[in-house]
């Protein structure tokens, strides 16, 4: 009885450990806000310039950053930050001012002129 208690223990815990573990090909989604394909350009090279991130792409329309990482190496802040650091913004970090005012004056998506703007030529 000893022994299967034993067992069941181990197994539970072998278990629970396996579901921590990190994954090499884990799939992240992160809203990123832009406004055009410069944008889209600049926010897939700033992730893929991160170590561990194997697959980065940026939708316009819908503003989300499909990502295949290695969370072995990477972890999802400092993604959103090395996209922030290029002026972007994402839910958790904030580009800085000097990053956002860096950005090419079509890609300022603060501006709901130039939101606008981007709208009109997609119609």
């Amino acid at each position: 009885m000893k022994k299967i208690v034993l067992v069941i223990t181990v197994l539970l815990m072998s278990i629970s450990l396996s579901a921590q573990e990190k994954k090499k090909n884990a799939k992240v989604s992160i809203d990123v806000d832009g406004v055009c394909m410069m944008c889209k350009g600049r926010i897939e090279k700033a992730a893929l310039n991160t170590k561990g991130v194997k697959y980065a792409q940026w939708n316009v329309q819908t503003h989300e950053l499909k990502l295949i990482i290695d969370e072995r190496k990477i972890d999802v802040k400092t993604i959103q930050q090395n996209v922030a650091n290029v002026g972007h913004d994402t839910k958790a970090v904030k580009a800085t001012k000097e990053a956002y005012d860096g950005l090419h004056g079509c890609c300022k998506y603060r501006s709901e002129e130039i939101q606008d703007d981007h709208k009109k030529e997609k119609k």
